[in-house]
């Protein structure tokens, strides 16, 4: 498949004439190469002691270069729009993967990036530079600028959206990323376009986002402003019920939000709370909306070219979805395990003879084989597309129904043809204190340990397992624990002159169906090694008591919180510190006795 260079006017190395820009899903973003020039430079100036740190940190995060616990090493977040990813891509991350990073493995985000860890800073510079070379930028996904815009990972080829939203969430990408205005704003923008009122991009959790919306023929969006979890959950009201995407109307007034936002000099005082929902709590969505249509007759708007159409990601998957084939494996013997996968992992696409396939990725890590692997699946069976997912998984697409059993054959290989894809295995959790400065817990772990007691319990139940459980390593919540049906975030309790680390749980939360629920916080705070039978305690407690078809929400708000807490107030109950309870204080997957260690994170740089 060779994508179309798009033609672009002025100087070459300019932001609109750049390098490399092709119209395919994976190479959205503009790639430069003199700034991987400005990287290496600068990088030396500060290794030289030439830069004062908290000046090169800015600098590097602009660069998706991002500080971790451990000294001296990085973490790069390599955005990917929209989760579109290419075979190349994959190659590349597992050729960077294999030579860079000490634990052999790439990681999934919630947001569809791709994060690699423990990079040492001299070798990060040589690591950006190479993935440029696939299309692949991490141009700020870091630092207060417009991050990764996630996306629907069906849009295109579901049968629920009005239209594809994918071209225009491209030329949204290409316009805000370098753009003046976004570049040191109070803090990061979060950014979704979701395909359909199913709201698979979870509109409501963002700072702005995007719904297809038609009026009299015209393809538009309604913009949600002002959504996040974190500290102080908040979902994103409507700012406008429609604005055109044609005429560039939804680019003029993302703008006019951000030049508002990026004003409020009273957010950088904290910048823990600095956020757009911060202050359209304060003031309201109806006063903000009155500041955007007064900021939108500003002079700035004729200094501006608004037209989409040269920005637009235009590309024809289906010219490039596989071709009937001559001959196919067909299943035979015991079909038990390809039934279950294709009953939850696999769904038709509205284009006919398709289907995507949804793959598990477990705690969203994938290694160098696994990824040269996706690579070859890809090309051979999906027409190279593929998108990452909010989940931490990915999404085969235009694969031939016919295909569907040797594309389950090959993941199987690679360890990626487990079923469950948005069932109750599929656990989320953020990277915690295996790299996170803010990390309280060892989230990780605590995925791993709920996720194998899960097995053991070996859920069957329909209901059950709609369930979704999703766990961080501090409040801030990058797993998305506010929103999922079973949440936890890390904590820790004293015990004398030691500490047990913990979690608080989130019972009820919702982000399914178009609507997004902030789960209740429960009174209770549960030692990590507790945590896995306070899960099964729930489970079972839902399944002998709710009653027929109650699915777990409903059941939750009709027995209310305090019956959650109560069931579990013995494993809240205090640990005494001696011998035979010495596992509690020490955190899932670590061997030293637990402590507090939280650093500054960056995200408020």
């Amino acid at each position: 498949m060779e994508p179309t260079t798009a033609k672009r006017k002025g100087k070459e190395g300019a932001l609109n004439n750049p390098e490399i820009i092709e119209n395919v899903p994976g190479h959205v973003i503009p790639i430069l190469e003199r700034e991987f020039d400005d990287f290496d430079n600068e990088a030396e100036k500060f290794l030289d002691g030439q830069t004062p740190e908290d000046q090169f940190i800015g600098f590097r995060l602009k660069q998706g270069v991002y500080g971790q616990r451990q000294a001296d090493v990085q973490m790069c977040r390599v955005k990917l729009p929209m989760g579109g990813i290419t075979p190349e891509q994959w190659e590349m991350f597992a050729d960077v993967t294999e030579e860079y990073a000490p634990l052999n493995k790439a990681h999934i985000t919630t947001r569809q990036n791709i994060q690699i860890h423990h990079i040492p800073l001299r070798q990060m510079a040589e690591l950006i530079r190479k993935i440029s070379a696939s299309g692949l930028s991490s141009r700020e996904g870091c630092g207060n600028t417009v991050r990764n815009v996630t996306g629907d990972p069906y849009a295109g080829v579901c049968d629920d959206e009005l239209f594809d939203i994918t071209p225009w969430a491209g030329a949204y990408v290409r316009y805000f990323v370098r753009h003046p205005t976004t570049q040191l704003m109070p803090r990061k923008v979060k950014t979704a376009f979701t395909a359909s009122d199913a709201d698979r991009a979870i509109t409501g959790i963002h700072d702005i986002a995007f719904i297809p919306r038609v009026r009299d023929g015209v393809q538009g969006v309604e913009i949600r402003v002002g959504g996040g979890t974190s500290i102080m959950p908040r979902v994103a009201p409507t700012l406008y019920e429609f604005v055109e995407l044609a005429n560039g109307d939804y680019l003029k007034v993302s703008e006019a939000v951000f030049r508002i936002f990026d004003r409020q000099d009273w957010l950088r005082v904290n910048r823990a709370r600095a956020r757009i929902k911060v202050l359209i709590d304060k003031i309201g969505i109806d006063e903000f909306r009155d500041q955007v249509e007064e900021e939108l007759k500003g002079d700035w708007v004729a200094e501006r070219d608004f037209d989409p159409t040269p920005l637009l990601l235009i590309h024809d998957e289906e010219a490039n979805a596989p071709a009937p084939g001559g001959s196919y494996a067909s299943p035979n013997g015991d079909l038990s395990e390809f039934e279950r996968f294709r009953a939850s992992n696999v769904r038709p696409q509205r284009q006919g003879g398709f289907s995507t396939v949804d793959v598990r990725v477990y705690r969203g890590d994938l290694t160098p084989e696994q990824m040269r692997g996706i690579a070859e699946i890809q090309r051979r069976y999906s027409g190279g597309y593929a998108r990452t997912t909010v989940e931490q998984n990915f999404v085969l697409r235009w694969v031939r129904d016919e295909s569907v059993y040797e594309v389950w054959q090959e993941l199987t290989k690679l360890g990626l043809g487990e079923h469950g894809s948005g069932e109750i295995l599929d656990t989320v959790s953020c990277p915690g204190t295996d790299s996170c400065k803010l990390g309280i817990t060892s989230s990780m772990g605590l995925n791993a340990a709920i996720n194998e007691r899960l097995r053991e319990l070996d859920v069957t139940d329909e209901l059950t397992k709609r369930i979704h459980i999703k766990n961080s390593g501090c409040p801030n919540g990058c797993s998305q624990h506010h929103i999922a049906n079973i949440g936890f975030y890390g904590a820790s309790i004293k015990v004398g002159d030691k500490t047990i680390p913990a979690y608080i749980p989130h019972i009820g939360g919702n982000y399914e169906g178009g609507e997004v629920i902030y789960g209740t916080r429960l009174k209770s705070r549960l030692p990590a090694k507790r945590v896995p039978e306070a899960v099964e305690r729930w489970l079972r407690y839902y399944e002998s008591d709710r009653q027929d078809g109650e699915e777990f929400n409903a059941f939750a708000e009709r027995v209310g919180a305090e019956s959650f807490t109560e069931l579990v107030k013995d494993l809240a109950m205090p640990v005494e510190f001696n011998v035979e309870n010495m596992s509690y204080f020490i955190d899932w997957q670590r061997e030293q006795l637990y402590e507090v260690i939280r650093g500054e994170g960056e995200c408020a740089v």
